[in-house]
């Protein structure tokens, strides 16, 4: 009997110290994988499935500031062009600068009232012209040698000119930055003008071009006849009057005289290779001449070249 209350007593024993220890091993087991039962399941399929994140609407991700970003400029210069990280329209640097190069530009050109030129167009300006006598170099001197062609007659005058009517375009030829036409106004003048007086009135010569004082600057003005200047441009054309070489130079002639270059008018039947700015296009009856001042211009082809006729104008009685 003893022996059997001892085999029960033992048999007690192992259950009660088998039990603790099972006990123990899903506590550890459960510490492990967070405790409380709020561990991660599993599903069978052995895909894990993370638990979702519930954040409040109104949540924004924080900003990130990003450093401004530069680039090579265009023109290889290794000027850099500094943009906004923030993708503002603020003005770039370089296009700032080339703005206010503009506008330098722009002020600089309404400063200066010498006009603009672009290829062979002029803008005169109009605003300072003075009253100007296109009588002072346009009376036509008549040639001595004897007119072979009938004159054109028309409106009760008499167009006389050696060589045919041949039209072709007035195209105004261009003698360069320095030769202005009639009624161009500047506010200074070179250093190399020169004054000129011719009968009590004072003119400015420069490189072909006279002046006469204006509102406080000098407007471009017909060449006085009988005025006398030591030099006239290098690029001026001899032409054969009849009887002497006169020098021609942006529609205004010249005679040597002694050492010196005097201003005369045309002479009828002279031939020029071209006519400058300042000209105008009128049509008499079924012609066209060229008109500057009161000298009358035809249009003709010398040697397959055209070229122009100083023409005399007569009253047909």
């Amino acid at each position: 009997m003893k022996n059997i209350n001892k085999t029960i007593r033992k048999a007690a024993t192992i259950c009660l110290a088998g039990s603790f220890f099972l006990i123990s091993i899903d506590s550890i087991a459960q510490r492990r994988v967070g405790g409380g039962g709020g561990g991660v399941h599993r599903p069978s399929g052995g895909t894990q499935t993370r638990p979702s994140v519930n954040r409040p609407a109104n949540q924004s991700r924080p900003a990130v500031n990003k450093p401004a970003a530069t680039r090579p400029g265009s023109n290889g210069s290794g000027t850099r062009v500094t943009r906004p990280a923030n993708g503002s329209t603020t003005n770039i640097n370089n296009r700032s600068n080339i703005n206010n190069r503009n506008s330098n530009n722009n002020v600089r050109n309404s400063g200066n009232r010498n006009t603009n030129i672009s290829g062979n167009t002029r803008n005169v300006d109009r605003s300072r012209d003075i009253t100007i006598n296109n009588n002072t170099n346009t009376v036509v001197r008549r040639n001595t040698v004897v007119y072979a062609r009938p004159p054109y007659v028309y409106g009760g005058y008499r167009y006389h000119a050696y060589n045919p009517y041949y039209f072709h375009p007035y195209r105004p030829f261009y003698y360069g930055p320095v030769w202005h036409p009639w009624g161009f106004f500047v506010a200074t003048l070179a250093v190399t003008a020169i004054v000129v007086s011719v009968e009590s009135t004072q003119y400015h010569y420069d490189q072909g071009v006279w002046y006469a004082p204006s509102n406080g600057g000098y407007t471009a003005v017909p060449a006085p006849v009988g005025g006398t200047v030591n030099n006239i441009p290098s690029g001026a054309q001899t032409v054969n009057t009849g009887t002497v070489n006169n020098y021609y130079y942006g529609g205004t002639y010249y005679e040597k005289d002694g050492s010196t270059y005097k201003v005369v008018p045309p002479t009828a039947g002279t031939i020029v290779d071209n006519l400058p700015e300042g000209g105008k296009e009128v049509t008499i009856g079924d012609v066209k001449y060229v008109k500057f001042g009161e000298t009358y211009y035809q249009p003709v082809k010398v040697d397959g070249k055209d070229k122009y006729e100083v023409v005399l104008v007569e009253e047909d009685k």
